[in-house]
């Protein structure tokens, strides 16, 4: 990944981060009990530091991603495994340009553009949530993607996504384990004119 796509990834997330942190001495954040992994992926969990308010909550896997889709869904393959899968972000929507007998929709391909300069080709890790199962009804896997710069350090892009404009917090299923955060930054990003809640005309 090009360095300026990783300081552009890391100045979108500064203000959802502090967010985080603030939701989290609220008591707000959600439980951060390992689950299993989906059974046909292998599953390692990092160990964050004290400091380390963005770090996954469930079980992860090493992933590169191979193709970016559009702006919520990509394409990754797994340490250790021949052939790619589909992956679709969690709890975000971006606007469409590639659903077939739809148009491309307003900032869809700044969303597009955006996932491919900060992932495509990127190191990532798959974080599951247990609460949204396995796969979508499209056999899409479904997770969290978090970037790997090359120093080690992670950053959640569902939320850098969100965070940019790029992206709507969006639940498909059960709250998931991401909801609080990803809220609060679409209410950021909303209040302040952020990407498509500026470019676009949005529906409350």
């Amino acid at each position: 990944m090009k360095r300026g796509g990783i300081d552009q990834l890391s100045g979108v997330v500064a203000i959802a981060a502090s967010m985080v942190f603030a939701s989290a001495l609220a008591g707000c954040a959600p439980d951060s009990s390992p689950s299993p992994a989906p059974p046909t992926l292998t599953s390692s969990t990092p160990s964050p530091t004290a400091d380390d308010q963005l770090a996954p909550r469930g079980p992860t896997v090493s992933a590169t991603v191979e193709r970016v889709v559009d702006g919520d869904t990509v394409r990754v393959v797994v340490d250790g495994q021949r052939d790619d899968i589909s992956v679709r972000l969690i709890g975000i929507d971006t606007p469409e340009t590639v659903f077939p007998g739809r148009p491309v929709e307003c900032f869809g391909p700044e969303a597009t553009a955006f996932a491919e300069q900060l992932l495509d080709g990127a190191r990532v890790l798959l974080e599951f949530d247990p609460t949204q199962g396995e796969t979508d009804r499209f056999d899409r896997t479904l997770a969290y993607v978090w970037v790997v710069d090359p120093g080690g350090q992670t950053t959640l892009f569902n939320l850098a996504a969100i965070a940019g404009g790029y992206a709507r917090e969006a639940q498909y299923a059960a709250p998931y384990a991401w909801q609080p955060e990803f809220l609060a930054a679409e209410e950021t990003a909303r209040s302040q004119d952020i990407g498509q809640w500026s470019a676009c005309e949005t529906s409350p």
